[in-house]
């Protein structure tokens, strides 16, 4: 079978998937860079594209046509971010096999989100070749499938998905026998401080645990033009014993810290479409507790078990999730175990290859999908 899968760059993102097709697939696995390589949109800083699997397309005119043959005739192809063109391609050949799209969700910010000339694109392609032919949709979050029922696409034929990030196998995060409530617990959020990033509600949270006298301190890390009001905001507040500003650091440092922080506090709302920080914190060992709205958290967290989620922007609800774990040292301990124990058996690139593999397989042979949980069950 030849796979062949369609996205703007090779990014941290997506080369643990895609390294993992290519393992259980070889030659018969292309991933296809639709974008001109950029620097400032790598998201992490490095560059995969020397991979043997990988096709420049957005870089030579040659690799541009051989994406294109691809497109029209391998066996399965998934189109992931700026690849409409590829797509619509494929579309309309005769001989249109398995196709999948692959996105996050489209009305982010409401139907004013309709007036984008991505959406219009897509809705023009979508109406007039994907949904005649054997396209299918997966699901970069969870509220995805409800947006397009919103515009009448893929009704029925949508798979849950996501981004996938690093997994280690040799991780375990120890039960302590000591679950004393004396202990100071360290509380951590990480991320660019923007307004949809909501960095002020851990703050306005932190006020109320120190005035009811809970033992903890709350690691910033992270810059952004919000940086700058919110440390305003903790020090008007008298949080300066509590509450710690870090800056920016490396990747490989923010999962070092992750494993040394028991609560990730994940506060975004609707704008974020996944939160690849959710899969990386409870890889690490972290309860995540992690707003309602986030694309990511009802396909990863399963409330008061592997983590909890609180009601987006509602600094009363997120305080009293906290306030859960606080109170229950050995829940919280428990729940960082069944954080690792999700993304290792369910949520890690290995897993999703082979998931996706095995959807594929399903529906050639016109079954449904027999994944019944996790990536590529019904979403």
């Amino acid at each position: 079978m030849l796979l062949t899968f369609f996205s703007n760059f090779l990014n941290h993102h997506q080369v643990l998937v895609a390294d993992e097709l290519y393992r259980l697939l070889g030659d018969q696995y292309t991933f296809v860079a639709t974008l001109p390589r950029d620097k400032g949109e790598l998201k992490g800083g490095m560059d995969y594209s020397s991979r043997p699997y990988c096709i420049l397309a957005g870089e030579s005119a040659e690799c541009h046509d051989k994406a294109l043959q691809l497109a029209r005739t391998a066996d399965v192809c998934v189109f992931g971010a700026c690849s409409q063109e590829y797509a619509a391609a494929r579309a309309k050949s005769v001989t249109c096999g398995l196709s999948f799209e692959c996105g996050e969700r489209w009305l982010k910010r409401g139907w004013i989100n309709v007036l984008s000339p991505i959406f219009r694109l897509w809705l023009k392609n979508y109406m007039l070749y994907y949904r005649i032919k054997p396209f299918y949709k997966l699901c970069s979050g969870a509220f995805v499938a409800g947006d397009d029922h919103k515009v009448n696409a893929y009704k029925g034929k949508h798979f849950k998905w996501g981004y996938f990030t690093g997994v280690d196998e040799s991780f375990d995060v120890e039960m302590p026998q000591d679950v004393s409530m004396t202990e100071i617990t360290p509380l951590m959020w990480c991320s660019r401080f923007l307004s949809w990033k909501h960095p002020e509600l851990p703050v306005l949270m932190a006020q109320r645990l120190k005035s009811n006298g809970y033992s903890f301190v709350l690691d910033f890390y992270g810059s952004g033009e919000r940086e700058n009001t919110t440390r305003e905001l903790a020090s008007c507040l008298g949080l300066g014993d509590v509450v710690r500003f870090h800056g920016a650091i490396p990747n490989t440092k923010v999962l070092e810290e992750m494993r040394r922080h028991k609560i990730f506090l994940f506060t975004s709302d609707g704008f974020e479409g996944w939160g690849a920080v959710a899969n990386e914190a409870m890889s690490q060992g972290c309860a995540l507790v992690a707003s309602d709205a986030i694309g990511s958290v009802p396909y990863l967290v399963e409330h008061g078990r592997n983590g909890m989620t609180f009601k987006s922007c509602d600094v009363d609800s997120l305080t009293a999730s906290v306030k859960h774990l606080l109170d229950n040292s050995h829940v919280l301990q428990v729940m960082r175990v069944e954080a690792v124990r999700t993304m290792r058996s369910m949520w890690s690139p290995k897993v999703a290859a082979q998931n996706l593999l095995q959807l594929i397989e399903d529906l050639q042979n016109g079954r449904e999908t027999s994944i019944k949980e996790g990536p590529c069950s019904k979403a």
